[in-house]
């Protein structure tokens, strides 16, 4: 997998986590502190969220490599591609039945309150830990990120896929944190339509991929 496509589909897919995570964001502790402690604070919060997201990189790289062991790496390629592709399609409906399946929504306020028990606090530590949380948060764009590190087949690339990944969503929720009106709620808009065709593009990718690898291996 191409690590680069981490930080591309970070980077663009970022404007979309603005719509959950920018208020958040927004509403970080330490508003009058100093602008060295504000921009620090800032900068723990985020280096949180991407913590959060190589672990998770790292869990699911183990996964593939488990799979990859078992010489359906190539296969594993083709059907994220195709699960990415079909989500897109059916959208709402199918992804609100699958997340109330497997409890995310559960999760998701659970997270909430976690988050919110926080911001009673001060201090590095606690927006390092407000980060942490926050990357735990159920996210589309989250989930893109994963199925790229799940068909790494490997728990280093699969972490490194998502630190990339992380570290793509860094400018504009870092700009959300400091200087809110920085990004226009139109040109967020305009951002949002392209989000869909970003995710069939590296769904195509993946089977594109997936069927490539296994004509090599023949």
């Amino acid at each position: 997998m191409e690590l680069w496509t981490a930080l591309a589909i970070g980077f663009f897919g970022s404007f979309h986590c603005i719509g959950m995570c920018g208020p958040i964001a927004m509403a970080l502790p330490g508003k009058d502190d100093s602008i060295l402690s504000l921009l620090t604070g800032r900068l723990a919060y985020n280096v949180g969220r991407v913590v959060t997201y190589s672990m998770m990189g790292a869990l699911f790289g183990l996964m593939g490599h488990s799979i990859a062991l078992a010489g359906f790496q190539q296969s594993l390629s083709v059907l994220v591609g195709i699960i990415i592709i079909a989500s897109v399609i059916l959208q709402s409906n199918f992804l609100s039945s699958f997340k109330q399946r497997l409890g995310i929504n559960y999760l998701y306020e659970r997270l909430k309150k976690l988050i919110s028990a926080q911001f009673k606090k001060r201090g590095i530590t606690t927006l390092l830990t407000i980060g942490l949380l926050n990357g735990f948060l159920p996210c589309g764009l989250v989930y893109l990120g994963l199925a790229g590190s799940i068909t790494t087949g490997s728990i280093l690339q699969g972490s490194l896929f998502m630190i990339l990944f992380g570290i793509g969503t860094m400018p504009a929720m870092f700009a959300m944190a400091v200087a809110p009106g920085l990004i226009s709620l139109s040109w967020r808009r305009r951002i949002n339509k392209t989000i869909p065709y970003i995710a069939v593009i590296f769904g195509a990718y993946l089977i594109y991929r997936g069927i490539a690898f296994g004509s090599m291996m023949h």
